[in-house]
């Protein structure tokens, strides 16, 4: 846009290299303009944007029978058959066994997931009116569309989103398209959804968890994800640098090196409202400046927290039905 003064109410001239005001308001505002727009182009470069880090992640998932509840029913658990990020095969950080819980899925804002499940439970491509033998992955947090919430057509409205024999579809395979998209940090739980009924098979034992971490995130020696249920706890630790994962099951021993910095995910499942401690520690409670000692937690809730680990300890669900029934586990720092 050109900026012109009004005429001046005289003839007077100005004389030698004298400037009109109209020409030094013009181009001081075409300096500023010049400069405003370099500091806009330099400050885009430092930004980042969903795309500018994305990894492309392809990951092949299966759910099988794995061991026996102790009241004669099989638990049912995720393995991992594949995982490549940008082509690059990281499926050794995970273990060669289905595991409860689920393998725990590393990815960064920006990423995209394609992720494929397969069915190898017995009979699961026979058809039986009324029950679903399909297995899925329902995932929390991060963008999908309706045809990757893997759920049956009763609730999608679409098709039965799983492998397997659904309610009126057969797939042998089914694949989700996810969208890690900026804003969706956090850990979050994913699970079946499909299996016998439109509530799924969580409480057999298909659940896992994504971590999503922002851009330039601080990295940590160890990372332990700590399901909650109604009688115990179900976890598993990630070495921080070679990103292998271990002690998976029941109230696992967790461990650390002496002043290593370890993070814990905390995440509810079942009805019960619990109350993990970690005895001898505290923590900055995320969003606040405040230090606790122990946290709430309810169904579907999430914590997560970093400490210096410094003795070994125990963690454990302070609330009184579930101190009973043995809810605790071994912190070991060596």
């Amino acid at each position: 846009m050109l900026f012109q003064s009004a005429p001046a109410k005289c003839d007077t001239k100005l004389k030698g290299n004298s400037k009109t005001t109209s020409d030094i308001s013009q181009k001081s505002l075409i300096k500023i303009a010049i400069v405003a727009l370099a500091l806009t182009l330099s400050l885009s470069a430092l930004v980042p944007t969903s795309e500018s880090f994305a990894a492309e992640h392809i990951i092949q998932l299966t759910a099988e029978e794995t061991q026996d509840d102790g009241f004669g029913n099989k638990l049912l658990a995720y393995k991992m058959l594949s995982h490549r990020v940008d082509g690059l095969d990281i499926t050794s950080r995970y273990s060669t066994e289905a595991t409860i819980p689920g393998p725990t899925i590393e990815l960064t804002e920006g990423d995209k997931v394609k992720i494929s499940i397969e069915n190898a439970i017995p009979g699961n491509n026979i058809p039986i009116p009324g029950i679903s033998k399909q297995v899925s992955i329902h995932v929390h947090g991060v963008h999908y569309d309706i045809l990757s919430d893997g759920t049956l057509k009763v609730i999608n409205k679409n098709f039965d989103e799983g492998a397997g024999a659904g309610l009126e579809e057969t797939y042998v395979i089914y694949e989700y398209q996810w969208n890690v998209a900026l804003g969706t940090a956090g850990t979050w739980p994913y699970h079946d959804h499909n299996f016998e009924t439109h509530n799924g098979a969580e409480h057999k034992g298909l659940f896992g968890a994504i971590i999503v971490n922002p851009v330039g995130v601080s990295s940590y020696d160890k990372e332990y994800v700590l399901y909650l249920g109604d009688d115990a706890f179900w976890g598993m630790e990630i070495n921080g640098v070679s990103k292998i994962q271990s002690n998976h099951g029941v109230n696992p021993t967790l461990v650390a090196t002496r002043n290593s910095n370890v993070r814990f995910h905390l995440i509810a499942l079942g009805t019960d409202i619990h109350t993990f401690e970690l005895k001898g520690y505290k923590w900055i409670d995320p969003g606040t400046t405040h230090r606790i000692n122990q946290v709430a937690i309810g169904p579907l809730e999430k914590h997560v927290f970093s400490v210096i680990a410094k003795n070994s300890t125990r963690y454990r669900d302070n609330n009184l039905s579930n101190k009973l029934l043995g809810m605790e586990g071994k912190f070991l720092v060596q």
